[in-house]
């Protein structure tokens, strides 16, 4: 098993510099701290972005789920995790009283680079592009005094950018969407991995909508008799209705839990029934 080296020291950060962490945008974006970088964190995960087309890296659950709930705003065009603050010493101009000591390396004596947790672009509805900051904590954090310095430095940054800037704790996360969203969330890409052709897998979209919309039956009958009907691999009707909700032809109560052995009537809210392009098939 390889070794990981924690140590924080020149070399480090030249390199790191010169893979170009922190650099970029949408899919060219390198994440500061990468899930390789602290390979004994348990709750890490890495998941192929629909804005980005890229690997984001994430290290918590709250982080995780947050990053689902960014994924399904459309105003949400791009999401950098772990955004580095590598111009801190010069945007930041009032520091006196902040204790930049408690972020340096014990051995090496070098400041670690902070981070913030995402930095997000929006756009309106007129193409005008925005940025907000947000800092992922778990709430019992921010009773300990580095967690509480390290969150004003990102203030004044931010501050200073002109950039919105928050915290965000798992207590701000509705729990629900976010694992409803995670659940659909594969179905956007790896249509292939289904055996299916594009031009089969719009055709296919187009029938199961039908059958929804006229069957009074639970969400796993219709998509099981789907499978039979058509003769495709099981499973491929669920997957075909996630995908459905995930390009949101089926519009759903996302903050109810999605209940195969429920009815569809109990959960939407809308759906889409003109005739799937095939601009709106994502297959990356």
């Amino acid at each position: 098993m390889a070794k990981h080296n924690l140590q924080w020291d020149e070399n480090k950060l030249k390199r790191f510099l010169r893979e170009g962490r922190g650099q970029g945008e949408g899919q060219n974006y390198k994440p500061w701290v990468t899930v390789q970088d602290f390979p004994s964190k348990g709750r890490c995960s890495r998941v192929l972005g629909w804005k980005t087309n890229r690997i984001h890296h994430l290290f918590t659950d709250s982080e995780t789920r947050y990053f689902y709930l960014l994924e399904w705003e459309d105003a949400v065009v791009d999401i950098r995790e772990h955004y580095p603050l590598l111009d801190l010493e010069e945007v930041i101009k009032e520091k006196g009283d902040l204790n930049f000591n408690l972020f340096k390396d014990k051995n090496s004596g070098l400041p670690y680079i902070i981070y913030t947790s995402f930095l997000i672009t929006l756009k309106d509805t007129n193409g005008q592009k925005r940025y907000i900051a947000r800092s992922l904590k778990a709430d019992y954090e921010l009773q300990r005094q580095r967690s509480i310095e390290r969150l004003e430095i990102e203030r004044r940054y931010w501050s200073n950018k002109h950039i919105d800037w928050g915290i965000v704790t798992q207590k701000d996360i509705p729990t629900v969407k976010a694992k409803n969203i995670e659940w659909v969330h594969s179905s956007l890409h790896f249509t292939d991995e289904r055996g299916l052709e594009k031009e089969e897998m719009i055709y296919l979209c187009d029938v199961l909508l039908e059958k929804m919309t006229e069957s009074s039956q639970t969400i796993r009958k219709i998509t099981a008799d789907f499978d039979k009907e058509y003769k495709l691999q099981t499973g491929t009707g669920l997957f075909i209705f996630k995908h459905l909700i995930a390009t949101k032809r089926i519009k759903l109560d996302m903050n109810k839990e999605i209940k195969l052995n429920g009815r569809l009537e109990n959960l939407v809210i809308n759906i889409k029934k003109e005739r799937m392009g095939e601009d709106s098939i994502v297959n990356y």
